[in-house]
């Protein structure tokens, strides 16, 4: 028999890694073009590139941690809810299960049907109200500290890629051009690859997140000329 595949295990936290990915390249990358416009040396670079890897990168881990565990700590607390409603309130939690399946298009002798095959079963019971009654699914567990820790290394790795020219060579005429290539390379990916959560086209999905980047990179460089201008 063939079941047919869901994402599970490092699939299921593929927005973590994207969209981690996707900040760290458009930020890092606009402190160097930023820095560049404003005529920065190489050490300044550098330094301002690798603590924003480290500062942003952190940063946006900890705040997918907190939403994440937040986001858990609301379905126990709905869990428990509905636990106690299915031991004390029967009869209302059946009505809700009944309502749920005629908005669903079954008539009323299906209706009951289902409604004692559901009731029928407690745990099943509860993770179907949680399910079509609340809109939640269940969290896996420390999904919290995963959420986390694939948006830092996401962040890091991905968004290393736009300084990389200047770490192996230095400030040469050509040096952000790599930086270019390489930063619009990286974005085309990770935009082509979120395809696999929205399901758009991947070219649709790389060439918009081209553009999206390419107009904070531009933005970024203009201001840093125009800053590095005032300042001499």
């Amino acid at each position: 028999m063939h079941l047919e595949q869901h994402a599970t295990g490092l699939g299921s936290y593929i927005k973590d890694i994207v969209y981690g990915a996707n900040d760290g390249i458009i930020t890092t990358f606009a402190i160097i073009a930023g820095s560049v416009g404003a005529k920065f040396p190489l050490k300044v670079i550098v330094i301002l590139g690798i603590a924003n890897l480290i500062a942003d990168g952190f940063s946006m881990a900890a705040s997918n941690f907190l939403g994440t565990r937040s986001e858990n700590a609301l379905f126990r607390s709905e869990q428990r809810r509905e636990i106690d409603e299915v031991e004390h309130k029967t009869e209302i939690e059946k009505q809700e299960i009944r309502e749920i399946f005629a908005e669903k298009g079954f008539d009323q002798e299906k209706t009951e049907q289902l409604v004692g095959l559901v009731s029928g079963n407690k745990p099943f019971w509860i993770d179907f109200m949680m399910r079509y009654e609340l809109g939640l699914t269940v969290p896996e567990e420390d999904s919290e500290w995963k959420a986390g820790l694939l948006t830092f290394f996401s962040f890091v790795i991905a968004g290393s890629l736009p300084l990389l020219p200047f770490l192996i060579l230095g400030t040469g005429g050509h040096t952000f051009i790599y930086s270019i290539i390489s930063t619009a390379v990286s974005l085309f990916i990770v935009g082509a690859a979120r395809q696999i959560i929205t399901k758009e086209h991947w070219l649709k999905g790389g060439l918009e997140m081209l553009l999206v980047g390419g107009v904070a990179a531009i933005a970024a460089y203009m201001l840093g000329y125009f800053v590095g201008g005032i300042a001499g």
